[in-house]
């Protein structure tokens, strides 16, 4: 029997490749493994959400003038943007939910090592330099920002 995809949700903070096993899932509460691999649980939550990766990737792309390491909006009513640490392709691409950040540290002597600090008090420790992280916070934000506005003045 096969397993079932997992669907992110608003407790969901982190998806992160695990070699030979898939994704390992952290939640606010939980952590779970999955077999599919991070990219795959993101392209089936955007389905399960009525869209598809390859679509929110493209409006993404239009929006932020941008091709590389887009972040995607998963479901917007509850504002579920996820941002890819790499390219989403590379087996080593983690998806952070951009509005469970609370805090991002550089580690001393490690350039390409930074801390991501939950707004639960989850710490986590990537291969992503500090640098690069934010720049990718930026991004999520971005988006996050301009699909707000559009939304908002829809309602005026």
């Amino acid at each position: 029997m096969e397993e079932k995809a997992y669907e992110i949700n608003d407790a969901t903070l982190a998806i992160i490749p695990e070699k030979k096993k898939g994704s390992l899932i952290l939640e606010e509460e939980f952590q779970y493994e999955n077999s599919k691999n991070p990219l795959e649980l993101i392209n089936y939550s955007c389905k399960y959400f009525g869209s598809t990766y390859e679509g929110r990737r493209d409006g993404a792309k239009e929006i932020l003038l941008s091709k590389y390491k887009l972040p995607i909006m998963i479901e917007d009513s509850r504002n579920l943007i996820f941002l890819p640490t790499e390219s989403p392709e590379s087996n080593d691409c983690a998806w952070l939910a951009l509005n469970k950040i609370k805090n991002v540290e550089k580690i001393d002597n490690e350039k390409d090592k930074t801390i991501v600090e939950f707004h639960n008090g989850q710490r986590l420790v990537l291969n992503i330099s500090y640098n690069s992280m934010q720049n990718q916070i930026l991004r999520a934000s971005r988006l996050d920002s301009i699909l707000r506005n559009r939304k908002n003045r829809e309602k005026l």
